[in-house]
Order: C-alpha cells, then sequence, then structure tokens
C-alpha cells in the first residue's frame, strides 16, 4: 500500500493535490460535481479588502498548450466571503482550506487576513496563501513579487496578524525566483509557493488587435511546466520553508516529477477549467503511478 498522505506547514493532508486560486472558485461550485473532500486542500478564490469587478472582457485567450487570462482578481471582497462563501463551503468540505489573499498595499494585505482570521469562520482555515504578483500602489505599481524588498515588506506586514502558516506565492516574472523566496523566508514566512503565471499576449489577425482587453495576461497550462519545475526546484534547494509546486500540472505523473522537484505539495490550476474533474482524476490516479515508479511515501527519496 502506498501513503499519499503529506505534511505542510505542519498540517496533515490526505494527498499533494490542490486546486489552485482561480481555478476552482469558492470550492462549492465543484462540490455539485464531486465530493471535493478527495483533495488533499483547495486554495479558494483570491480575495481583496474590497469587492472587485476585474477586468474588461475579453478575459481569456487560447494558445497552444495553455492558455492567458486577465481576470484582474474579480471578487465579492472580504467582509462578503466571510458572511456568504465561507458558510456555504463549510457545508460541502470539511477539511482546512486555503485561503488565498491580495492586496494593493502591506496594509491591504494585512487587514484582509486579520478580517478572516477574527472572524466567526477561521476555524475552517489551515493556511493563508499570500499573492504577492499584486502591483504595489503605493510604490509606482511595481509587482510586489518582483522585488526582494517589496516581498519581505508583505511578509513583515502580514506575519503578526496570524498564528496559521503563512505561503507566499511567487511571481515567475523575474530574473532570480530564490531571491525572492529566501527574502521571504528571512522575514518569517512558512512556505512558498510557484510559480504564478508568465506574462504573454494574443493578436487577432482579422482585427490586428490584442484578443485581451487588458494587452497581456497570465500564460498558464501545459506550455508552463518545464519552467514551473526548473523554478521549484532551484528554490526547493534555496530555502529550508517547504515549497508548493504548481505550474502547468495536469496528471498524476506530473504531481510526481513536482515532488521530485523538491515540493511538498502540488497545485493544480488551469487544468480545472479545462476539465472540472482534472483534480478528482489526478487524486485517483496517485496512487496506482507511484506504484508504477515505486514510490511508497513522500517526501520522494
Amino acid at each position: 500500500m502506498v501513503d499519499t498522505k503529506v505534511d505542510l506547514c505542519g498540517i496533515t493532508i490526505d494527498n499533494p493535490v490542490i486546486p489552485a486560486s482561480g481555478t476552482f472558485g469558492y470550492g462549492y461550485e465543484f462540490a455539485e460535481l464531486y465530493d471535493i473532500n478527495c483533495l488533499g486542500t483547495f486554495s479558494f478564490k483570491g480575495t481583496t479588502l474590497e469587492p472587485r469587478f476585474g477586468n474588461e472582457t475579453p478575459r481569456i485567450a487560447e494558445c497552444p498548450a495553455g492558455m492567458l487570462n486577465s481576470v484582474g482578481l474579480q471578487n465579492p471582497g472580504v467582509d462578503d466571503v466571510i458572511r456568504e462563501e465561507l458558510p456555504t463551503l463549510e457545508r460541502v468540505f470539511h477539511k482546512p482550506v486555503m485561503a488565498n489573499v491580495s492586496g494593493f498595499s502591506t496594509d491591504e494585505y494585512a487587514e484582509v487576513i486579520r478580517r478572516l482570521d477574527r472572524s466567526r469562520m477561521a476555524d475552517m482555515i489551515g493556511w493563508y496563501e499570500v499573492n504577492i504578483s499584486c502591483p504595489n500602489v503605493h510604490g509606482g505599481g511595481m509587482s510586489f513579487g518582483t522585488d526582494p524588498k517589496m516581498a519581505a515588506s508583505v511578509v513583515k506586514a502580514v506575519r503578526w496578524t496570524t498564528d496559521k502558516p503563512i505561503i507566499i506565492k511567487l511571481s515567475p516574472n523575474v530574473t532570480d525566483i530564490t531571491e525572492i523566496a529566501i527574502a521571504c523566508e528571512t522575514e518569517g514566512a512558512d512556505a512558498v509557493s510557484l510559480i504564478n503565471t508568465l506574462m504573454g499576449m494574443r493578436f487577432d489577425l482579422r482585427t490586428r488587435k490584442p484578443i485581451l482587453a487588458n494587452v497581456t495576461g497570465g500564460l498558464s497550462g501545459p506550455a508552463v511546466f518545464p519552467v514551473a519545475l526548473r523554478m521549484v526546484y532551484q528554490t526547493a534547494k534555496a530555502v529550508r520553508i517547504p515549497v508548493i509546486g504548481m505550474g502547468g500540472v495536469s496528471s498524476a505523473e506530473d504531481v510526481l516529477e513536482m515532488m521530485m522537484a523538491g515540493a511538498a505539495a502540488v497545485e493544480v490550476g488551469a487544468a480545472n477549467l479545462v476539465d472540472p474533474y482534472a483534480s478528482q482524476k489526478i487524486v485517483r490516479d496517485l496512487p496506482e503511478t507511484m506504484k508504477k515508479f515505486g514510490i511508497e511515501a513522500f517526501p520522494v527519496v
């Protein structure tokens, strides 16, 4: 018998398969299709302090082996998440959930976590995943995730707000992602997750204009898997805290590659948008795939 359990920042989960933020809503939508308790956990939709409509449409563009998105963090805001989304989720998901948090200043990041952590729904949350790919509105618009000092400032701001594990979600749109990871670890991050999407664009040949209303968007899907795998491998060697790998994962074999690269758990993103049963299938296939390659338990040694 293989053992699919993994330890993620002191919390044991049944398997390392975690649907990624932005691809799984607030969970209950997928619970209409299958029992989502088969998952290790999932990272719910990126949540900000205030409600956000997101970017103008079109927001999605297809491309070979992937897709571009420019959704723009559309969400109802943290207060509505506490009041409406989490109570609905609680009825169908009976494990700790990962709360994905976004902000446009260090104060916003801290306030979102503070409200979640002091809410009546706080016991549902096992981890906070902090997306630092957002633009710093007080720092010229540069993404927090592209500069070690700015990344560290977010970790420093949120670290005092909760005793729960803080996972920093890193942007791949940097020269050396390990620098950012080390800066986050130094300021007290419990783990890092990577990679977020790579920047890209497409043109409509008929109109001769960009397909996306926002011009550029984030590339995800199988096309980014080798890049993500390389960054996970490098980061896992550079830090002592757990690394959660993601980027183009669409099969149990991909999960094993990520774990071999040093990941403690693996998030599944765009695959959920192509096939809503993708994460369920990966969980189903994982034990036999482990047996096939002689893996009895994690970490892979």
